[in-house]
C-alpha cells in the first residue's frame, strides 16, 4: 500500500480509528475488537499499579516502615523545623566561615568535574565506535566506565578514607571518580552518534587520526560535552555536601559540626546558602545550555 492510499484510507475511516501495528489493520474503538483491545490494556495497567502497591507494602513491612504513621507525623516534623531552624543574630556572625567553606566546596566540585570530563573525553574518543582505536579498546573503556559509574559517592568516600584520611584531596577524589565514570559513559554515547560520513570524508582526503578528532569529532560533539559537563557540576555541588560530611571537608563538614552541636540557627543559615548556590548553579547552567544549543 502506498503512502497516499494509506492516508486516504485513514481520512475515510475518520479520527476515531486506531492503527494496531501487529494486527496490520485499522480498528474502531467502539468495535468489538477495539473494546477488547482497550479492555486488555486497562486490565494490564490496573494490575501493574496493584503490583507496584504490593511491592511497596512488602518492602515497607520488611524494614518495619509504617507509611500511615509517617504521613501523620509529617505536620509535627514541619512545625519542629519551622520552630528550630530559625536564623538568629548571633548566627549571622558565622557567615564568613560558612562562605569560606561554601567557596571551597564549589571549587572542589568544579575542579573534579572539569578534570573528570577531560580524562573521560580522551577515554571516550579512544573507545567509541565511530573513531575509536578498535580492538578490545571499546570493551575495556566501557567496562571502566561501568565500574566507576556504578560505585556511589558514599562508597568511594569510605574506600578512600582508609588511604587518604579526612582531607580536601579525599573529597576531590570522591567527586572526581564519580564524575569520570558517569561522563565517560555519556561521552561514549555522544561520540557513537556522530555520523560516519564526515569521518569517512576526512579519511578519504588522507587526514590523520589527530586531524579527524580535532576537525570533526570535537566540533560535532562539543555542544553535548559542555551540556554534560554543566550537569555534572550541578550534581557535584549537591553531592559535595554529603561527601564533605564523610570526608571532613567543605560546607558538609561545617554543617555536620553545628548540627551535632544542636546549633540549629547556624545550621539553618548553612542550608539557605546551599539552596541558593544550587538554584543559582542550575539557573546559570540552563542559561548556558540555551545559548550553545
Amino acid at each position: 500500500m502506498s503512502a497516499f492510499s494509506f492516508l486516504n484510507r485513514k481520512a475515510a475511516e475518520g479520527p476515531g480509528t486506531v492503527d494496531i501495528a501487529d494486527a496490520g489493520k485499522v480498528i474502531h474503538p467502539n468495535s468489538p475488537e477495539g473494546r477488547k483491545f482497550f479492555r486488555k490494556r486497562s486490565i494490564f495497567i490496573v494490575l501493574l499499579a496493584l503490583g507496584f502497591i504490593a511491592i511497596n507494602a512488602l518492602s515497607g513491612a520488611a524494614v518495619e516502615f509504617d507509611f500511615v504513621s509517617a504521613v501523620l507525623d509529617f505536620p509535627s516534623a514541619v512545625v519542629w523545623m519551622a520552630t528550630n531552624f530559625v536564623p538568629t543574630v548571633e548566627a549571622l556572625e558565622k557567615i564568613p566561615q560558612i562562605l569560606n567553606a561554601l567557596l571551597s566546596t564549589i571549587l572542589s566540585a568544579v575542579a573534579s568535574s572539569v578534570t573528570g570530563a577531560i580524562l573521560a573525553y580522551v577515554l571516550a574518543v579512544l573507545g567509541c565506535r565511530s573513531v575509536g582505536i578498535g580492538g578490545p579498546a571499546s570493551l575495556i573503556v566501557r567496562a571502566i566506565a561501568s565500574l566507576f559509574r556504578n560505585i556511589p559517592a558514599v562508597a568511594w568516600a569510605f574506600i578512600l578514607l582508609f588511604s587518604f584520611n579526612q582531607s580536601e584531596f579525599t573529597g576531590f577524589l570522591v567527586l572526581f571518580l564519580g564524575s569520570f565514570g558517569y561522563l565517560t559513559r555519556c561521552f561514549l554515547e555522544t561520540l557513537d552518534e556522530i555520523s560516519g560520513g564526515v569521518i569517512e570524508a576526512l579519511r578519504s582526503t588522507g587526514a590523520s587520526y589527530l586531524q579527524i578528532v580535532t576537525q570533526a569529532v570535537i566540533p560535532l560533539s562539543i555542544t553535548s560535552v559542555v551540556s554534560w559537563l554543566l550537569y555534572m557540576v550541578e550534581t557535584n555541588i549537591r553531592d559535595a555536601t554529603l561527601v564533605g560530611i564523610l570526608t571532613g571537608t567543605g560546607i558538609g563538614f561545617v554543617f555536620n559540626i553545628y548540627y551535632k552541636s544542636f546549633d540549629y540557627d547556624i545550621t539553618a543559615i548553612i542550608l539557605l546558602f546551599i539552596i541558593v548556590v544550587v538554584i543559582a548553579c542550575e539557573a546559570i547552567s540552563n542559561y548556558v545550555r540555551r545559548q550553545i544549543i
